[in-house]
């Protein structure tokens, strides 16, 4: 009999199933794969940015502007085992850090497939076997796996989705990436800069909808003159067929397109298959997505959910919130009782995107007044150095009391820098806050500041206009 049975090793899995232990709860974990970790350490949030810096590195991508005239790339120089070397490596380390972070909190593991006998008790299978084991509490971390549509003849060697991508024998001349999400705009971004002809499809005629405007115009500036990227905005794709060692794609308009290879990226659905979540009482939305209460609790008082297997955001950063706030819920710990309400985000493209809070249209959506203040890369000591002439860090703030509403940042270390505003954020603070501070120098952190001086002297500009026309 445990106190509590974690059913997944992902960020929500192991940081719920530590959260329990280090206040002296008896925690089992249940893994049905043989290494831990879940997706987010073998198929999707690690993987893939360990890969983004392996075609960096491998590419010269980085170097572009450290010398006269344009690297050439000679794809076949660059093989799979060249790629995925560090990703390997980096992986095989995260399978260690976790299993020592559970045995150092004495979590019991268990390997297998879990399934609810009751809403208190857990049936757990594998070869050797059935066993059942009993919990007070169940937290249902099993997270999601890649949305497969019928019409798409995937075959994990030609026609990929996110996880199967991972398992390509060659680095592809042609390729062609259905889906504009970030999923898709990542590894797009990733295989041009090994100098691969990328092609990317979307049904929808804007690029990341959510982000902020002026950032994704950069962003899809960089895409189509520095990377070579082929965008397909607005554009559905009809058919796929596997023919021979490629594949052929034929768009609604007719074109049609022969590649080596195809990433197919349609969203995600939650892994519940075979939990009997009807059996133990939990209630379920589109996609398998386990519906939640503020706590985290499911429509079962001692079972609750956490991390993608919930949805939206499906972020490893708020999976392991979630699972921390569930667990002092649960136990009615004296600690972590909500997840903070500003969340931030990185895309990790080539450049990289990162933003937390409101942007100019959330504002003018809201009627929300506000203004903005611009610092570029390129009047940046630090931004020349490492040749980011494209990076911007924006920050939209209260033109009255100056506080600070939202950053969006584009260029190298985006996903870094973003928490020196996020921060400031979460204090409630102004962009005073940047003025007042003395950055080291050369830092593109030091950008926070002359953005900050930008937008008072919007402001001010603002004003006499104003005043001269009254």
């Amino acid at each position: 009999m445990y106190d509590l049975i974690v059913i997944g090793s992902g960020p929500a899995g192991e940081k719920g199933a530590a959260q329990a232990a280090y206040f002296g709860k008896s925690v089992a974990l249940i893994e049905r794969e043989p290494v831990l970790g879940g997706a987010c350490v073998n198929t999707g949030t690690i993987p893939s940015k360990t890969l983004r810096e392996s075609a960096l590195a491998l590419s010269g991508f980085r170097q572009r502007g450290f010398r006269e005239g344009a690297i050439d790339i000679n794809i076949n120089c660059i093989t799979v085992a060249d790629f995925m070397y560090r990703k390997d490596h980096v992986v095989a380390h995260e399978w260690k850090r976790i299993e020592d972070n559970l045995r150092r909190h004495k979590v019991d593991r268990y390997q297998g497939t879990a399934s609810f006998v009751s809403p208190t008790r857990v049936a757990i299978t594998n070869a050797v076997g059935e066993q059942v084991i009993d919990g007070g509490v169940v937290l249902i971390a099993t997270g999601s796996s890649p949305h497969r549509p019928d019409h798409v003849p995937f075959d994990g060697d030609v026609i990929c989705d996110s996880d199967t991508i991972l398992g390509i024998d060659r680095i592809p001349e042609r390729m062609a990436v259905v889906g504009a999400g970030i999923i898709g705009v990542e590894y797009a971004a990733m295989f041009a800069a090994l100098g691969v002809e990328v092609h990317l499809i979307d049904g929808r005629t804007s690029l990341l909808p959510n982000i902020d405007r002026e950032i994704v115009r950069i962003l899809l500036g960089e895409f189509q003159n520095r990377l070579g990227i082929t965008m397909h905005l607005g554009m559905d794709v009809a058919s796929i067929e596997r023919c021979g060692n490629q594949a052929s794609l034929t768009l609604k308009d007719g074109e049609c397109m022969v590649v080596d290879n195809v990433l197919y990226a349609a969203g995600r659905s939650s892994n519940v298959e075979g939990l009997n979540l009807d059996g133990a009482g939990v209630k379920t939305a589109a996609r398998g997505l386990i519906t939640v209460n503020d706590d985290y609790q499911t429509s079962a008082p001692n079972i609750y959910a956490a991390g993608d297997v919930i949805g939206f955001p499906a972020l490893a950063s708020t999976s392991m919130e979630q699972a921390r706030v569930a667990m002092v819920h649960a136990f009615d710990l004296k600690y972590k009782t909500k997840v903070a309400p500003i969340l931030p985000y990185a895309i990790y493209t080539i450049p990289e995107v990162a933003t937390v809070g409101l942007n100019e249209e959330d504002c003018r959506k809201k009627d929300i007044p506000c203004a903005v203040g611009r610092a570029f890369y390129r009047d940046n000591a630090r931004g020349e150095i490492i040749g980011d002439v494209k990076g911007l860090i924006k920050l939209v703030f209260d033109p009255e009391s100056r506080k600070l509403l939202g950053v969006h940042i584009i260029g190298e270390g985006a996903s870094e820098l973003l928490h020196i505003g996020m921060m400031v954020m979460q204090f409630g603070g102004t962009i005073n806050a940047f003025i007042d501070c003395v950055f080291n120098f050369p830092t593109v952190s030091e950008a926070y500041k002359y953005a900050a001086y930008d937008g008072l002297g919007m402001i001010n500009r603002k004003r006499t206009v104003e005043q001269e026309l009254v």
